[in-house]
C-alpha cells in the first residue's frame, strides 16, 4: 500500500546567543559563538495537519532571556491554520521549549511517551539540575490534560497515522520522542531533541541537558537507522537548518524553511 506524501515545514519562533561550551557535555577546545534556534514542526497532508511541538510563550522567554521571534501558535496562521482545528499535537518531551502553549490547542489529542510522564513528576524532580528544563505549569497542564482524555500514551514505536512515527529514544529527557514522516523525498527524521545540532550526533558528543547519557549516544544511531540519508535527519535547535532549506514562501525567509524538499546545500 502506497503511503500519503505530506509536506513538513520548520517553523523558528525564538532564538539565544550561546557559545560551543554550552553545547556539549564537557566543553569544547575550541570555543566561539554557536547560537541556537528554536522550532516547532508542521507536517501537512492526507486531508490533515499535525503540529509537533508547541513552544513557549512570551512570559517563559522573558524570564529565561531568550530572543521570542513570534507565538507558536499565531505562526500557524501564516499557514492558514487556526489551533482551534488543529487536532493533533505530537509532543516529543515536557521541557519548557516544547510544551508550552498547550492550553491554545482546545480541540488537540497530545500524543506522548508514557515514560515522559513519569519522569516530569517522579522523584528526579527534586534535583535542579534536571528540573531546571521544565516549568511546572505546563506540566501540572498535562497531567490536567490526561484527566480530560485528550493525552494519547506511546511506550515505544508507534504508527501516530499512515506515513508518520513517533519513536522512544529518551536520553535527552526519559520519554524524549522523535518523529518519521514519508515526504516526496523519502522518509524525512525530525529528530527533535535527539540531536541539538548536527554536530552533537556527528562528533558523538551530547548536548549539555542529559538525562541518560548512554541513551542520548545510542539515539544518535537510532535516528540514522530510519533516515534514508544524513540528509534525512533534521535536528531540533540547529541554526543551520534555516540556511540549508528553502523558505517555505517568499514571504516566509527567514520564518519557515519546507523540509519535505531536499537541502539546497549540505552542512559543512
Amino acid at each position: 500500500m502506497d503511503l500519503p506524501v505530506y509536506e513538513v515545514y520548520a517553523i523558528r519562533y525564538a532564538t539565544r546567543a550561546g557559545r560551543r561550551q554550552d553545547n556539549f557535555i564537557g566543553g569544547d577546545p575550541h570555543d566561539g559563538p554557536m547560537p541556537m534556534d528554536y522550532f516547532f514542526w508542521l507536517i501537512i497532508g492526507n486531508g490533515k495537519h499535525y503540529v509537533v511541538d508547541c513552544g513557549f510563550t512570551e512570559e517563559v522567554s522573558a524570564e529565561r532571556k531568550r530572543t521570542y521571534l513570534r507565538n507558536p501558535v499565531d505562526a500557524l496562521k501564516l499557514f492558514g491554520i487556526d489551533a482551534d482545528d488543529v487536532e493533533d499535537v505530537i509532543l516529543t518531551h515536557l521541557h519548557y521549549d516544547h510544551v508550552g502553549n498547550f492550553d491554545r490547542f482546545p480541540r488537540a489529542k497530545f500524543h506522548l511517551q508514557e515514560p515522559e510522564l513519569t519522569y516530569a513528576t517522579g522523584k528526579y524532580m527534586r534535583h535542579p539540575f534536571l528540573n531546571h528544563a521544565f516549568e511546572v505549569d505546563d506540566v501540572v497542564g498535562v497531567v490536567r490534560l490526561n484527566y480530560a482524555g485528550r493525552v494519547r500514551f506511546y511506550n515505544g514505536d508507534a504508527e501516530l497515522a499512515p506515513g508518520i512515527g513517533v519513536h522512544l529514544v529518551g536520553g535527552h529527557s526519559a520519554g524524549l520522542q522523535f518523529v518519521t514522516v514519508n515526504t516526496a523525498r523519502g522518509r524525512v527524521v525530525l529528530a527533535s531533541d535527539a540531536t541539538h545540532y548536527f554536530e552533537n550526533m556527528d562528533t558523538g558528543r551530547p548536548f549539555t541537558t542529559a538525562f541518560h547519557i548512554g541513551d542520548t549516544i545510542e539515539g544518535y544511531d537510532r535516528v540514522r537507522q530510519l533516515a534514508p540519508t544524513p540528509e534525512h535527519i533534521i535536528p531540533g535547535h540547529d541554526p543551520l537548518v534555516m540556511q540549508l532549506y528553502p523558505a517555505a514562501r517568499p514571504d516566509l525567509e527567514g520564518i519557515a524553511v519546507r523540509l519535505d524538499v531536499p537541502p539546497s546545500r549540505l552542512p559543512a
